[in-house]
């Protein structure tokens, strides 16, 4: 059955490891649109730095942004979807980070905006992070007390650090908090980095991109799928062809998907070339 949907996440698959999109992948990209497929995109970043990177590249395609939790038409900016974090939820994720010294930003969102980032003070140590804010700092409010501030149901709560810290944060976090909240890793080994993402238990990539096949009316058969991480995983599993990177997670690799090169070689064009424009 040929594809009508194609699903792309964008950090270290659509891009390369320096932000940019090969000419290939891009003259991929509208030759599939050519066809008729439906393209939409699909990040761990929230929305404001995932709008921000379409405009420069000039993508005009639907959004799924804070893994699965927000989906927005990225030319009218009108909401599509959207799965927030309960209030109460909310409130007890940032009593668990307190209570464990994590570093955490609360993000939020606006009808037809970017949204903005949310944070009570970041320890001078977490660096990753601290310059991760610097870039995106005309989007970071900073308040005394995030319950305090949190009256309305968050987009979003992220943490940042080592992958063995995050990886104990998260198990200590699910083991309280598991039926009211869904906790997606986006790993970098290579430089010892995840960053950890709790949303609405009812938001996930691959519940996103079945609830845009539906509104097409595209059966999962005519759906692929392209990932490198943990957090591709659910829209991996839901598309009829799942199509891992090259440079992704060795987990990844071993679960049976389809493979494509590394997003160093246009691996995204490769997927489509064979799958979408040979098929």
């Amino acid at each position: 059955m040929p594809i009508k949907l194609l699903a792309l996440d964008i950090d270290g698959t659509l891009l390369t490891s320096r932000g940019e999109l090969t000419e290939r992948n891009q003259s991929a990209i509208e030759s599939a649109r050519d066809r008729g497929v439906e393209v939409v995109l699909l990040t761990g970043r929230r929305f404001g730095s995932a709008y921000q990177l379409l405009q420069e590249l000039r993508l005009d395609v639907p959004l799924i942004a804070h893994n699965g939790a927000l989906t927005k038409d990225t030319v009218t900016l009108e909401t599509i979807d959207r799965y927030p974090l309960e209030v109460g939820t909310a409130h007890e994720i940032i009593r668990f980070a307190r209570e464990h010294h994590a570093d955490m930003i609360c993000c939020s969102d606006e009808d037809r905006g970017p949204g903005c980032m949310v944070i009570e003070g970041i320890s001078a140590t977490n660096k990753a992070l601290n310059r991760y804010l610097q870039r995106y700092r005309d989007a970071l409010v900073e308040v005394e007390d995030l319950i305090d501030y949190v009256e309305e149901p968050p987009i979003q709560i992220m943490f940042s650090g080592s992958c063995d810290q995050m990886d104990e944060f998260a198990r200590n976090l699910e083991a309280v908090l598991a039926d009211k909240t869904r906790l997606f890793k986006t790993r970098y080994s290579q430089v010892d980095l995840t960053i950890l993402d709790a949303v609405s238990i009812e938001a996930s990539k691959g519940n996103s991109l079945a609830r845009i096949a539906g509104h097409h009316g595209f059966s999962r058969d005519q759906v692929m799928a392209v990932g490198d991480n943990h957090n591709d995983l659910t829209m991996l599993e839901y598309a009829g062809i799942g199509v891992v990177m090259g440079n992704a997670e060795d987990e990844l690799k071993q679960m049976g998907f389809e493979t494509t090169s590394s997003n160093e070689e246009s691996g995204v064009a490769a997927a489509i070339e064979k799958f979408i424009l040979d098929s």
